[in-house]
Order: structure tokens, then sequence, then C-alpha cells
């Protein structure tokens, strides 16, 4: 049986849907590469809202010129690696060239690798070699494979580690792009050294020889487990009595199913269920509004006592992402492994195609900056989403079928929580929620605030704090939940919840800083202990982590 399609997909890391195509006669000019090469430096320039954020533009101008001194001389192949190595300098996940039909002339390895628990294994080789399936490969070329995947980073754009690591292990059978980056000699084989310190060399074949090779793919014939990726924009069904579980594949709209409708469905078959399980393992992106529909409705469900729990893995990426960070954001807990997707991250993609090569090119649009957006993105940055707890899925499991994440929930059914996160900014909602614990989370009506989103954790502390007058919106009806508190606007919360009034003014050196509204305030609470003024400065307007937010309420009476 042929399993070739598997791998060969692997070089399709370098492809996008529309096709390049060839210069008319076969090589391109000087003046074409030319051409080509200015369009898109000058276009991801133009396009990018900031391309240099990761390397310096005179790192970009260096590369171009390294290029265009081999335009003469390179072969079409090697240009059109050229210009994927100076889209690779953005460092940015969403934006990347793409070689489209030049694919069918590279040249590959009749492998696939995966990755398990931190270690790489065979996931697909020749028939005859299929007593090694499964097999732990430690080095490739020579090199940690680790290195090697590291190395690949001088073509593959990545603003992560987990996103460079998929993006090698999806082309790691590329035999162009090993020598293009010197890794393996022009035509010689790939010599891959597995645990046991044996090894296997594996010779480079066109993409059609490939196509007619008997490969032997790890797991096949296996049984999958019911929650194995479905063919499905998005499904649902019990795994047992008290949970349930909905698979979430692409942020798209089911034209068969709306999302309003499957939510609606999913909430009448909910039944008593204590937990359910939204699974983003297998979503690569696509459109974050698509899911509000059923956030709106588990967040009803959450109020009612349900337990939330999301599951991410190393495909969860772009608007999954989003979506990821707002199931924490309703106080959700994360299970998996880390994503491709960072929090922060550039994307909203646009195109253009070079107009000679006919490459395409993906360029972000915009920064999409979470941490100001979400309490739960607070303080995380540029970097990949990583579960509240973390379940590696194992070979072992891998090899019998089995789904190691969601067997862990099952055999994990008490309350899980998200991890802790104390050096984070500490931002105004979480600060008003401590003070509402304190107090006894009590019953409030609804915040009504117009930026806030309707689906957060701490929307009945910040009811009842506004109530109480305790939280005070910002202006046009706003409390920017998610902005990190300023030592004043956390003097000026704890002096009314505490009803601490009549301090003095202090001689303290920055006091003329300090607000005039909050000034009362910050004395009555450093009166009281409950906030310092280390060496004669109260410093207003600086940021206070969750540690240091916590520990302050704690010394409340």
């Amino acid at each position: 049986m042929q399993l070739w399609r598997g791998i060969i997909s692997a070089a399709l890391i370098l492809s996008m849907t529309v096709p390049a195509w060839a210069a008319p006669g076969g090589q391109l000019t000087v003046q074409q590469r030319q051409e080509d090469l200015d369009v898109l430096y000058e276009n991801l320039k133009k396009g990018h809202p900031n391309l240099f954020a990761n390397t310096p533009e005179e790192e970009f101008l260096a590369r171009k010129g390294e290029i265009e001194a081999g335009l003469d001389t390179a072969s079409d192949q090697e240009f059109f690696l050229d210009l994927l190595s100076l889209t690779a300098l953005a460092g940015d996940s969403h934006t990347s060239a793409a070689l489209g039909d030049q694919t069918r002339l590279m040249r590959a390895y009749p492998l696939s690798l995966t990755w398990r628990e931190g270690k790489w294994y065979l996931s697909a080789l020749p028939s005859e070699h299929r007593a090694l399936l499964g097999r732990e490969v430690t080095l490739a070329a020579g090199k940690p494979v680790d290195q090697a995947a590291e190395a690949f980073g001088g073509l593959l754009s990545a603003d992560n580690p987990v996103k460079l690591r998929r993006q090698f292990r999806q082309a790691c059978n590329v035999a162009d792009l090993y020598e293009y980056l010197g890794l393996v000699e022009a035509g010689e084989p790939l010599v891959l050294t597995l645990a046991e310190g044996t090894e296997l060399s594996l010779a480079p074949v066109s993409m059609e020889e490939l196509g007619k090779m008997e490969i032997a793919q790890l797991g096949e014939g296996l049984p999958q487990p019911a929650t194995a990726a479905q063919d499905c924009y998005y499904c649902a069904f019990p795994l047992n009595s008290d949970t349930y579980y909905i698979q979430y594949n692409t942020c798209a709209q089911d034209p068969e199913l709306p999302m309003e409708q499957f939510a609606a469905q999913t909430a009448e078959k909910l039944g008593n269920c204590r937990r359910v399980v939204v699974d983003l393992r297998n979503n690569g992106g696509g459109s974050d509004g698509v899911l509000w529909p059923l956030l709106e409705m588990l967040r009803r469900e959450m109020d009612r006592g349900m337990e939330l729990v999301g599951l991410i893995g190393e495909t969860t990426f772009s608007s999954a992402i989003i979506n990821a960070v707002e199931l924490q954001e309703m106080g959700g807990v994360l299970v998996g492994e880390p994503a491709s997707g960072s929090v922060d991250h550039f994307g909203s993609v646009g195109s253009f195609r070079l107009p000679n090569s006919g490459l395409r090119v993906g360029v972000s649009q915009k920064y999409i900056d979470l941490d100001t957006l979400f309490d739960a993105g607070a303080g995380r940055g540029v970097e990949a989403l990583e579960p509240d707890v973390t379940v590696l899925r194992t070979m072992e499991d891998t090899l019998v079928g089995r789904d190691t994440a969601v067997e862990w929930l099952l055999a994990h059914p008490d309350r899980l929580e998200q991890r802790d996160y104390p050096d984070a900014p500490l931002t105004r909602g979480r600060f008003a929620a401590l003070l509402w614990q304190k107090a006894g989370s009590p019953q409030g009506g609804e915040a009504g605030f117009a930026d806030i989103f309707g689906i957060e954790w701490f929307l009945p502390a910040l009811s009842w704090t506004a109530e109480q007058g305790v939280v005070c919106g910002v202006g046009g009806g706003a409390v920017q939940a998610a902005r990190p508190i300023t030592r004043q606007e956390a003097a000026a919360m704890l002096a009314r919840f505490a009803g601490l009034t009549g301090a003095d003014a202090q001689p303290w050196t920055d006091w003329g800083e300090i607000a005039p509204w909050a000034r009362e305030a910050v004395a009555a609470v450093v009166s009281a202990g409950l906030m310092n003024a280390e060496g004669g400065a109260f410093r207003p307007l600086e940021t206070l982590t969750r540690a240091e937010g916590e520990s302050i309420i704690s010394m409340l009476d």
C-alpha cells in the first residue's frame, strides 16, 4: 500500500494555494531576479507593521547584498531559497515566502519525523526499513536534531521555538534545504543516528520517485481514539457522564451548521456534565470571532458551576491562540502541550506575488497584542502559548492509538487550576477580583462598562466593586480591566475598600507626581502600612505584579 502522500505533503510547508510559475524559457535573467528581490524587500517594508522588530534593517540589507552578489551565478532553485532566507529574517510566523509549484522540482529524503516528550522519532520510512519506525533519532547530518531544526530557521520564519520545531518537522525530508543550509553536501544522503548508535542513510530522490515508493508510516492500521482529528469544522459528544467534549478544528463557520446553531445544540446536550473540554489541538486559525456564540454559552454554564478545560498543542496557531487565551480569560484551564502560536504576534496576513518568479509572499499587516486585551495575556508577550497543565503526548500512547491528554483528564476529575504567574503585571480587573474575594465574593449586579467582553472570569468582582464605589471607570464608560494597575490606582481602590481617610500629605520626593485625586488615598494606605514609600518616594505610576497585589490584600484586616 502506498502511503507516500503523508511525507510528500511535508514539502508543502514551502507552498501556498496560489502556485508559483517558472519564467518563460526556464532560467530567470539577472534583471528579473533583481526586480523580484527589490519587490520582495520593498513590499515587506511597506506591508509589515514593524518588519525590523526582530532583525535590524542593517541585517536585512546585508543579506540582500549577499543575494545580489550571486544573482548571476545562482540557479533558480538557489535564488528562490535566497528569497525565503531574506523573508525569514522577519522572525514572524505569519510572514513567509512560498515556492508553490517549484516544490515539484525539489528532491526529498523518504522519511518523516515526529516529536514526543522532547525527543525525535522516525514516523515514516521506505517499507524495507519498517522495523525502525518509532525509533528515537539523536543526530541528523551529524548534528543533534534540535540543532538541525534550529538551522532551518535560516529559511523558515518563526517567532517562537515551537513554531520552528513544527516547521522543521513538516520540512525535514526536503533535501534541497539541507544542502542550501550546508548541513548535507549536494547529492549526498542524509545520515540519521539512532539512539542505540546505529546509522540510517537515505539518498535524496525526486518528488516523482518519492510518489512511486512504498512508504510505511508509524501507527498505520492502529485504532484511533474517538478524539482523533475529525473531518469537520467542529463537533461534540460526551466522553462520559461527567465530561462533554467539543472539537474545534478551524476558525471558520460550517456552512451547514452555523456556530450559533451548534452552540445552541450543544447547550441542549450538556445535561448535568460537570466539565466541558474544548479541543483546539488541530486548529491552525482563521477568524477568531467565529467561536463567540459558543464562548457565551459556555460562560453561562460556568456561572452555573461547570468547569471549562481547553486542549492545546503544537498545531494550535493564529486565531486559535486568541480563542485559547479567551478560554483562560473565562477562567478555563488549558491542558496539553505548548502551542506553535505566540500569545502576542504579528498576523492578519495579506499577500503579494513577485513579478517574474511568481512566488507568493504572505506578510503580516497588524500586531495582535493580547496582553493589552486580556488579563489572561498580561505580561506574556511574543512567546509560545503554554498550557496551565502540561501533559505531553507519549510515544507509548501513539503506538497504541491512545489520546494522552484526554486520558489524563478522565483520570483527574478534580477541578483544575490555572498556572500561577506571580511576576505578571497585575491588571485592574484582577485587583478588583482580589478585593472582591477578600470581601467573601458577594453577589453584585452587572458591570455596566463599555469595554468588557462579557466573558471575563472577574465580571462578578467588577460588578460588585463598581456598585460599592471601589472601582471607578476611566471615562467614556470604560474601565480598562486588562490594563496593568498603577500604584496610585491600587492605593485609591484600597482606601475606598477599607474606608481609609484623613491622612495628611507626606514629604515624599515625588508627592507632586501623584494625581490630585489619589493623594489622600496614597497617604492613607501608606500610613496604614498597606503600601510603602521606599527611599522617600511612592512611585505612583509604577505598576504592581500579581504577587505584590496578593501580598497587599493579605495585609487587610
